[in-house]
């Protein structure tokens, strides 16, 4: 230490350009959400999976050369060939397209109810979280009676009454499908409410309406996605099984669950007709749900600037 001088030492000083700089570009809240997304490989796998088959549900059957109910006598149960891709089923139907037809269904019937159920109970937990008092009571009170029966029954009942289609369906499963998003909601928001930074913003006389836009759905964004992207392949298997059960979509339109049921019955003559439709219900369901966990991490706000 005591060969150690002054001169050997020189004087940097601040930067004071370098400390005012933005060492991180500034980014809002969904760019950033984007961003970590595509950090993650599995979620980022999941939806180019999912935005494959939404590709091919919009386009394949229009550049096809045949139809989803044009009838090829010599193709009965034939098996993946030039001709047909991924088969014939048992009237002759090219199975390429009534595989990509029924995607559209099936997507189409996951996707709309699971939005609606989540912007319901969004809306419905949200109210009844922040405001609480006799909104809260009496809808807790009606959601504990939906939550008591069995969904599935509420929807074949629906289906029954009102016969059969695309719309019916989706309204059948939008009767009780929103009581899961709106209980957690209710009870996160009564969480968040009673949190340092919303007490501060009603202090400072912030509305009512800017606590929840800036303060409370941002924090609890993360659950809503990832509940609606479980709810979207739930609704897909619904469909499935109510179309598997025949109280589905009605004949000549077709869904992977009408496909999976006709295949049942040539299971052992030509297995591919039951193969193919299940084949692609799983990677859906298994491309959403690593979707949903990506982006409840992506968009969950406590962690941002951890990376």
């Amino acid at each position: 230490m005591e060969n150690l001088t002054k001169d050997l030492f020189t004087v940097v000083g601040k930067n004071v350009e370098k400390m005012d700089s933005i060492s991180r570009p500034t980014l809002s809240f969904w760019k950033d959400a984007w961003r970590r997304l595509k950090k993650n490989r599995w979620a980022f796998l999941g939806l180019c999976i999912l935005v494959v088959f939404a590709l091919l549900a919009i386009f394949a059957p229009i550049f096809s050369q045949y139809t989803y109910t044009a009838m090829d006598t010599s193709a009965v149960n034939a098996t993946p060939s030039r001709a047909h891709w991924l088969g014939a089923d048992s009237a002759g139907r090219d199975l390429w397209v009534r595989i990509w037809m029924g995607a559209r269904v099936s997507l189409s019937i996951g996707l709309i109810a699971a939005v609606i159920n989540a912007c319901v109970g969004a809306v419905m937990g949200g109210l009844c979280g922040y405001y609480g008092g006799k909104l809260d009571m009496i809808m807790m009170r009606i959601v504990e009676i939906l939550y008591g029966i069995p969904n599935l029954i509420v929807v074949i009942l629906v289906m029954l009454v009102l016969g059969r289609g695309m719309t019916t369906m989706i309204v059948a499963l939008c009767i009780t499908g929103w009581i899961g998003t709106c209980r957690f909601v209710r009870g996160e928001v009564y969480r968040l409410k009673e949190q340092d930074y919303v007490l501060a913003a009603k202090v400072l006389g912030v509305s009512d309406f800017t606590i929840v836009v800036r303060h409370i759905i941002p924090n609890i964004m993360g659950m809503i996605v990832t509940n609606l992207c479980m709810a979207i392949p739930g609704a897909i298997f619904q469909e499935a099984f109510l179309s598997y059960i025949g109280l589905g979509i009605q004949p000549p339109m077709c869904s992977w669950g009408i496909l999976a049921k006709e295949g049942i019955a040539n299971l052992r003559v030509a297995p591919h007709q039951v193969l193919i439709p299940a084949f692609f219900i799983c990677v859906t369901m298994l491309a959403l749900n690593l979707l949903g966990d990506g982006l409840r991490d992506a968009v969950d706000p406590k962690l941002r600037g951890t990376e």
